[in-house]
């Protein structure tokens, strides 16, 4: 019997001994697979990481032309009111010189207005003809309408 207990001992060390290298091989398999899933894993990681920068140069790279763009027309607005700026101003100085003008001219209305009103009681009442020579005279009238000259070079702001 001690012979069969020896044999019955041997095979069970030795299926156990099987059965640990089954189970180390089983191990080993499944920590390859495992290694192998991580690497799969890191690779989809990597490639998700380089797509979204990617997506995120190209959303630079787009917001910079908008940028450009928005930039070009604030430049030209501001070109285009910085004209208008400098020609309000002439147009402005011209309403001044005009509205001058007209004031004087009124004033010289007024002037003859004032005269002929005297020269026409005067003679009406025969105590002065008219002078050839007066403001009256459409001869003279020449030299008070030249006309006042000015451009719009003189002012400088």
């Amino acid at each position: 019997m001690a012979s069969s207990s020896g044999n019955s001992t041997a095979s069970t060390l030795l299926q156990n001994s099987r059965s640990e290298e089954d189970l180390q091989l089983l191990m080993d398999q499944r920590k390859r697979k495992r290694m192998q899933s991580n690497r799969e894993s890191a690779r989809r990681s990597r490639m998700r990481k380089q797509k979204h920068l990617e997506d995120l140069m190209s959303q630079v790279t787009k917001l910079r032309n908008e940028n450009n763009q928005i930039l070009t027309g604030i430049n030209f607005t501001t070109q285009h009111y910085m004209n208008l700026e400098t020609e309000n101003s002439i147009l402005r100085a011209q309403l001044m010189e005009l509205s001058h003008r007209l004031e004087s001219l009124n004033e010289i209305l007024n002037f003859i207005n004032a005269n002929n009103a005297t020269f026409e009681l005067e003679a009406d009442q025969g105590l002065n003809p008219i002078p050839s020579d007066t403001l009256m005279n459409p001869m003279n009238l020449i030299y008070l309408n030249q006309p006042i000259m000015a451009s719009a070079d003189i002012f400088q702001y």
